[in-house]
């Protein structure tokens, strides 16, 4: 049995749905951004998985763009996270707009 276009479509698919299902249940930030990496790499699996489909480097082009905004987001998200938790002690997303400045 080979690994089709669909197995990585329904894999990337479920891996999208639990994504957003921890962004919608969780509330400590450092969760909310492990589900929006989680959702980030769902679609990254969808793009590499048209690229093994069509044989296109343009995908591959894509797919590296996209791990790279991750990353930033990531870096941005977690320098967010630190200054939060000295402010506030707590990393609750529910404490985020207390925040002023």
């Amino acid at each position: 049995m080979t690994i089709g276009l669909a197995h990585y479509l329904v894999l990337a698919a479920a891996l999208f749905i639990i994504g957003l299902i921890g962004l919608t249940i969780r509330k400590n930030i450092i969760v909310l951004f492990m589900c929006v990496e989680l959702m980030l790499n769902s679609a990254n699996l969808t793009i590499l998985a048209y690229a093994r489909q069509f044989n296109d480097s343009d995908f591959h082009a894509a797919a590296l763009f996209v791990m790279v905004i991750a990353a930033a987001e990531a870096a941005l998200g977690l320098a967010l996270v630190v200054a939060m938790f000295r402010y506030r002690g707590t990393a609750d997303s529910t404490k985020l707009t207390l925040l002023k400045g």
